[in-house]
């Protein structure tokens, strides 16, 4: 089964989500905005990805944070809680399927992972 999280709106969301219909792949989709977002799973995504792939430095909502946020948003222990609290600051989207995570839309990586 492959789970998309991520925030409905966004765009990078919106192509992942075109992408995996064209495909024809069944998907269950996680709206952050909705859901809130899961500290253990995300401590999880930086275990797998690392916080360089999975926190989202370019976005105005990490730009807003306090520096004293920004650090935590550096440390592999503080940062599922920030992240949790802060879901825009994950970068988008993430994808959990039975080979491992995808963080980003990067459909010639997503070709080769989801088949």
């Amino acid at each position: 089964m492959i789970h998309l999280y991520g925030i409905a709106n966004c765009d990078r969301v919106k192509k992942a989500r075109a992408w995996l219909d064209a495909q024809g792949k069944d998907y269950a989709f996680h709206d952050y905005k909705k859901e809130g977002a899961d500290p253990e799973k995300i401590a999880g995504w930086i275990a797998a990805a690392g916080l360089d792939v999975l926190v989202n430095r370019k976005g105005t909502t990490f730009r807003a944070l306090s520096d004293e946020d920004k650090a935590k948003a550096a440390d592999a222990a503080r940062a599922p809680a920030l992240l949790a609290a802060n879901p825009a600051v994950i970068k988008r989207p993430v994808v959990e399927h039975d080979g491992g995570i995808l963080v980003g839309f990067k459909p010639d990586d997503w070709a080769a992972a989801l088949g």
